[in-house]
């Protein structure tokens, strides 16, 4: 593994975020609470495959002339949180700042076992919070779609879990012995008209109505007429299928509580 090129003129925060031993790693630089650059890495957890995709993308970052001085990791799996921070201090020098360890979320947590939460959930929620008012929920389309609730008095109350757009598309591909691997994007209409126009109806516009529902379910939970915010990697591709209710929509919102946090 090569060291990247020595970093350029604007200072700047590096923010990582992952899930999961097959997923999405995002990258996202931040310069006086605005995020102003964000990289996705399809990877696995597995550092020959990881370390050479990250060298990748933080050279690239290093030749857009940031000076990265901080950098935060936010995971929920242990190994790949040792490989990201054992690659950024020897590339960069840098001891990175893991979210739950070196910085605690400050939001009240109603969870039953408060350390089961993710710490990815826990700060899309205190970033939107801080950033839109309450009460609230947050949606995030990633690798799985979470559904987080914060109540009036601006508490960390719990949520759902279901399996992203992905997970879905892979399970079926590899569950089933007829149905083909598919690219994911969105559909033109609900009723297909091959098989892989098929999936990308169910997974779109059933994810779509699955949204539609439990933001209305949690809603009527809340007692309250919750604003709502989507965020997440999938967030570009289905906020033209998920409920009208969403007015706000923040990709960045984890990279923007890491930003917070540190303040």
């Amino acid at each position: 593994m090569n060291r990247p090129l020595n970093g350029g003129r604007r200072n700047a925060m590096l923010g990582v975020k992952g899930h999961l031993d097959l997923t999405t790693i995002a990258l996202g630089v931040v310069k006086n609470g605005k995020v102003v650059e964000s990289l996705r890495i399809d990877t696995t957890d597995r550092a020959d495959t990881l370390k050479p995709l990250l060298n990748k993308r933080l050279n690239y970052l290093l030749n857009k002339g940031y000076d990265l001085k901080k950098v935060v990791i936010c995971s929920v799996v242990p190994k790949t949180t040792v490989l990201v921070e054992r690659f950024i201090k020897y590339s960069l020098n840098i001891k990175a700042v893991v979210v739950g360890r070196d910085v605690i979320v400050p939001i009240k947590n109603h969870y039953k076992n408060p350390a089961q939460v993710g710490q990815d959930r826990l700060l899309g929620s205190y970033a939107a919070l801080k950033l839109y008012g309450k009460p609230l929920i947050v949606v995030d389309l990633g690798t799985a779609i979470t559904f987080d609730v914060i109540s009036k008095k601006g508490e960390y109350l719990g949520g759902s879990i279901v399996p992203g757009i992905r997970l879905s598309a892979e399970s079926l591909f590899l569950k089933t012995a007829l149905l083909p691997e598919i690219d994911i994007k969105a559909p033109k209409s609900p009723i297909g008209r091959t098989t892989q126009e098929s999936i990308l109806s169910g997974l779109f516009y059933g994810y779509g109505v699955l949204c539609q529902g439990f933001i209305d379910l949690l809603a009527r939970q809340l007692k309250a007429n919750p604003k709502v915010v989507m965020t997440g990697g999938h967030t570009h591709l289905m906020k033209k299928f998920v409920s009208p209710r969403i007015r706000i929509i923040d990709e960045d919102l984890v990279f923007k509580g890491m930003s917070m946090l540190l303040k």
